[in-house]
């Protein structure tokens, strides 16, 4: 017994020492990195004597190479090292944009106190976000909660608060109306932006229980946004509050174990109330755009990148609004956004409210606003203010490759692409939205920014199947580190034997879905009916329709109501002409996002587990605009084949290629044969972007 108690109190001194450690190393990467901010603010102030850009591409590319090479001495990953410097760089963009704000407009009284006001009370997420907002730009500052988002408004018209800070738009609901509605009536003017994540969580007293839970207090835009949650619910009624944090001190007045309120982590702290569940809302990466205002406009620094509103009504006359959007056009300013309210008291009239890239001081933008002034019936400014995203360099596994990050891997020859594919004449039987002679010019499909189509070429890679959360992580980090650029894993196996492994379903898709966040990663994966349709588009960036299902027009049909790319693999024993047959039942329901995929046919040779038609590439480039891509692992069924069907597949003209990888493909629940181990892959992916 004393024996095990020392054991005991060695580990305990053991890990005394590691946190002590820990928090030494911490309390140096905090004063280093200190410095470094010190640093940029004496880079700054030597880029505005020399009015230099902010921000130098060349030189934050460099600098992310060097910093992978470095990283990679120390055993850390591209990934990790890349994120840690994305956080970095713009910290240090931020903080120089802010030094060149306060020259622009005369603020250097930096600790000066300020007023905010905000609608509803602290803990709502308009009281955090404007915490975010202003805790960098002053080391003072009062907050002024407010009922409604009009006295907001008012508090700094009349002078009782310097900012108003308003929600104005969210990824679940969309636009806020009375936000806008307000913008176009008041004096005051948008001096800044913040988009700020929203996470709503379910609270209740302590020792309350999920199923015991008969009504919920919670604000409209919480119920909106957390509406699949709500409805899953049973018996449950719902009573809305003005304010989402205003929900939970509610309950935390009374003792009623049977209600909650749907507010924030931060709301549950305030008031002594537990978390039931979080992260309720309809959409996972829930944001919301708030708008911050002042009662004088301010200046923009030319050398950061601003955005522009504005609040237009043209004349009831049909094409006015197309006459004057095509003036932003004409003068190649791009439109971020685009909302049309209706005009109180004119009954079937519309105002549009416009946001666009461009600073008040530009003259391409004076241009623009007098041209709009000679269209429009109405025009007015609601504020020009620096853009508050800042988008990160990025750097290609190309580079990396080029620049040494990847030193010592053998470099083979790579395949060159072929040449763009013949013009061959299509009659385009059942498939004229897909064919060329419906639309010439190639279709480039983006997927959260990734570019699939128009002479690129990407690896969509992954797990056949979804088995565990290791086994998925180390999958993404490999696809990832090596260039890869969508992340692939079957949830739902359709196997053909009905005791083979069907797949995890929804417990692998969420699975999926950690690990692409998590490496900044798209996801696809594969759906076999109608019935998960919705629920996996919601997660999955991509959807896959496999060759057993080309022809399943009722599930293609469903494809094409969703707004998520899909790919198509070619049927088994199908024609090049049945695929692009099948792909318009999807077309014509509305999803003009649809992937082509060669994953190999049945023919008489046995050698392979399917032949791979490499010939179908350049014959359905040239009968349709769709991209192709080409699925060499099926089609083998070998690993050792892998590779140079991949390569082939590129030099054919290939848009990108599919594969699965495994970290032990001896032990895979599906497909084992056909998977690349890591270094396998990696070797590929130096071939393929060399």
């Amino acid at each position: 017994m004393n024996e095990q108690k020392n054991d005991e109190d060695t580990v305990g001194t053991d890990l005394s020492t590691v946190r002590e450690e820990i928090n030494r190393i911490d309390r140096e990467l905090l004063r280093l990195l200190s410095e470094r901010r010190a640093c940029s603010s004496k880079a700054v102030q030597v880029k505005e004597l020399v009015h230099s850009p902010i921000r130098d591409r060349g030189r934050e590319e460099q600098l992310l190479l060097d910093r992978i090479q470095i990283a990679k001495s120390f055993g850390l990953d591209a990934h990790y090292t890349t994120k840690v410097f994305h956080q970095i760089l713009d910290d240090s963009i931020h903080a120089q944009q802010e030094h060149l704000q306060r020259l622009a407009n005369a603020d250097k009284a930096g600790d000066a106190l300020v007023r905010v006001a905000f609608q509803g009370i602290e803990g709502s997420f308009s009281h955090m976000a404007a915490l975010e907002c202003f805790s960098s730009r002053t080391s003072q500052a009062v907050y002024l909660g407010c009922q409604t988002f009009k006295e907001v408004m008012t508090a700094v018209e009349q002078g009782r608060a310097d900012y108003a800070i308003v929600p104005v738009e969210d990824t679940s609901s969309g636009g806020i109306n009375e936000v806008y509605d307000l913008l176009l009536h008041t004096q005051l003017a948008i001096v800044a932006e913040k988009k700020s994540r929203v996470v709503y969580c379910l609270l209740a007293l302590p020792a309350a229980t999920l199923s015991g839970i008969k009504k919920v207090f919670c604000s409209p835009a919480a119920a909106l946004q957390c509406s699949n949650f709500l409805s899953r619910l049973p018996n449950c009624h719902v009573e809305y509050s003005t304010d989402a944090s205003l929900s939970g001190k509610r309950i935390s007045e009374g003792s009623d174990k049977s209600v909650a309120a749907i507010a924030s982590e931060e709301a549950a702290r305030l008031f002594g109330l537990a978390v039931l569940e979080r992260g309720i809302t309809n959409q996972e990466e829930n944001y919301t755009r708030f708008l911050i205002a002042a009662r004088k406009p301010v200046k923009v620094d030319l050398r950061i990148p601003c955005k522009t509103s504005i609040v237009i009504s043209t004349a009831q006359k049909p094409g006015a609004l197309v006459e004057a959007l095509l003036v932003f056009r004409e003068n190649g300013i791009n439109l971020t956004k685009l909302e049309s309210r209706p005009v109180i008291g004119n009954p079937w009239e519309e105002m549009f409210y416009v946001d666009f890239e461009g600073n008040l001081e530009e003259d391409r933008v004076k241009l623009t606003l007098d041209e709009l002034t000679r269209k429009a019936r109405f025009i007015k400014v609601l504020g020009s203010y620096p853009c508050e995203e800042v988008p990160p360099t990025q750097i290609s596994a190309k580079q990396r490759l080029n620049s040494g990050a990847n030193a010592g891997a053998e470099i083979k020859p790579v395949a060159k692409a072929a040449a763009p594919a013949p013009k061959v004449s299509s009659k385009a039987k059942g498939y004229r939205l897909g064919s060329r002679e419906y639309k010439a010019e190639d279709t480039i499909i983006d997927v959260r920014g990734i570019k699939i189509g128009g002479g690129g070429f990407v690896v969509l890679a992954g797990p056949c199947s979804v088995e565990s959360y290791d086994q998925v992580m180390a999958c993404a980090r490999e696809v990832k580190e090596n260039g890869g650029v969508i992340l692939r894993g079957g949830c739902f196996k359709p196997r053909t034997s009905p005791y083979s492994f069907q797949g995890m379903g929804y417990e692998g898709l969420d699975i999926l879905a950690q690990a692409g966040r998590k490496y900044g990663l798209p996801i696809i994966t594969e759906v076999l009916s109608i019935e998960d349709m919705e629920r996996v588009a919601e997660k999955s960036d991509m959807i896959q329709i496999g060759a057993r299902n080309m022809q399943n027009f009722t599930l293609l049909s469903e494809a094409g109501r969703m707004h998520r790319p899909v790919l198509l693999k070619r049927g088994m024993s199908s024609s090049l002409e049945e695929l692009l047959q099948a792909t318009e039942y999807i077309l014509a329901q509305g999803n003009q996002q649809v992937i082509l995929c060669e994953r190999g046919i049945r023919t008489f040779e046995t050698a392979t587990r399917s032949t791979l038609d490499l010939s179908a590439v350049p014959v359905l480039k040239a009968r349709s605009h769709l991209p192709v891509i080409v699925d060499p692992s099926h089609a083998a069924g070998e690993r050792d084949l892998v590779p140079p069907l991949a390569l082939a597949a590129k030099a054919v003209g290939a848009d990108g290629i599919i594969v699965e990888i495994h970290p032990e493909p001896e032990k895979a629940l599906s497909d084992g044969p056909q998977a690349l181990r890591f270094p396998e892959f990696a070797d590929l992916m130096l071939r393929l972007l060399a």
